[in-house]
């Protein structure tokens, strides 16, 4: 079997499918790496898979650039001769099936893991390029074999709304997470010590936030929550770089107010998980956040919002609370409880690793990726 793997961004394979393309090697096939030049392109052919590049601007809306996109996908697609083509994210799954139909690829499947930003704000853009994903999205997914989404509420919406039909839904829930990685096993005791030695928390508990410095996000009422909370013995740490040219970005100002530790862009989210004693995020809208995976996966107990996607890592009095969508009273009041709870925060914390292990593992999602691929290609 030929399969292929659309994406407009290199990184977005290489970090998220790259077990599934290995997956699938190891079972014989031949695998593509569909993707634009980036920084992690030329790493597909250490792993065996074959990378191949055409040209897209992400941002553009230029309908001439846009058809050019689509012919180039088509180029490249109907050179392979695939059996299977797996695209994702917006444009690769909307230009992708109109060029792998083009093509005459037997098979497409997309994967849709959120609808976005615009589905947070009900203002006239929003709701205009909400008219437009919808509408390209009914004509794509009528067209392809099947859809593939992360959580359970982005379905329920379009299948509601005639985007979809019930029998083309296929649900995976998030793109798996590592365990024997991300866990507290892993962690050098050393290392963690020197670590809050340099954040200045040796003697504190530690409440960590990983998200864009976004608004969307939940940044505001993550630093109200800590404006209410603040005390000697917490500290409230948001790791994070902005989105430049992001409506919602937060300002600089903002982020480097002091009830916060902003640390930006950081490389050691894992060792930053590892001090922390409470994990949270405020987010209004997701499709399976991988930071609350990373914190569940290192038995962290967990605030979020009961929103799209992030209840499907929160169990609300399971592994964690969850508060509504913006509302930094309740965040505040559900960081209080467990700051002040330490049997019900370790109760959490088992909790959540045992979810991360039984039902993100890496290992039991690619298997359910080979499954979906069996159920139209024999293999």
């Amino acid at each position: 079997m030929k399969i292929g793997f659309l994406s407009h961004l290199d990184l977005n394979l290489y970090l998220f499918r790259l077990p599934i393309m290995e997956a699938l090697l190891a079972q014989g096939h031949t695998v593509y790496a569909i993707c634009p030049q980036g920084s992690v392109y030329h790493k597909f052919q250490e792993h065996g898979v074959k990378a191949i590049d055409y040209e897209i601007e992400r941002g553009s809306l230029n309908p001439f650039k846009e058809l050019q996109a689509i012919y180039a996908i088509y180029q490249v697609l109907r050179s392979l001769q695939l059996d299977i083509l797996h695209t994702f994210t917006a444009k690769p799954n909307i230009y992708g099936t109109i060029a792998g139909r083009l093509a005459k690829i037997p098979t497409i499947l997309n994967l849709v893991e959120g609808l976005g930003s615009f589905y947070i704000e009900d203002d006239l853009r929003s709701r205009t390029i909400r008219f437009i994903i919808e509408s390209a999205y009914r004509l794509t997914f009528f067209r392809s074999q099947g859809v593939v989404f992360v959580n359970s509420d982005d379905p329920a919406y379009l299948q509601e709304k005639g985007i979809i039909k019930p029998d083309a839904i296929h649900i995976i829930k998030s793109v798996g997470i590592d365990t024997d990685v991300f866990s507290m096993e892993q962690i050098d005791e050393q290392r963690s010590a020197a670590l809050r030695e340099r954040l200045d928390v040796v003697e504190k508990r530690v409440v960590l936030m990983v998200a864009r410095a976004i608004w969307h996000k939940g940044v505001r009422e993550f630093y109200e929550a800590a404006a209410a909370l603040q005390g000697d013995d917490v500290k409230f740490i948001l790791v994070g770089d902005t989105d430049d040219g992001n409506p919602s970005c937060a300002p600089l100002e903002f982020l480097q107010r002091p009830e916060v530790l902003w640390l930006g862009h950081r490389d050691d989210i894992k060792e930053l998980i590892a001090i922390c004693d409470i994990f949270v995020l405020p987010s209004y809208r997701e499709g399976v956040p991988r930071t609350l995976l990373e914190a569940s996966s290192m038995a962290k107990p967990m605030v979020t919002t009961d929103t799209v996607g992030c209840r499907e890592v929160v169990e609300d009095g399971v592994n964690g609370l969850l508060v509504p969508v913006r509302d930094s009273k309740a965040l505040e009041e559900a960081i209080s409880v467990l700051l002040e709870d330490a049997t019900l925060r370790k109760r959490f914390a088992r909790r959540a690793r045992l979810k991360a292990v039984e039902e993100f593992d890496i290992k039991p999602i690619t298997r359910q990726y080979l499954d979906l691929y069996a159920e139209f290609v024999y293999v």
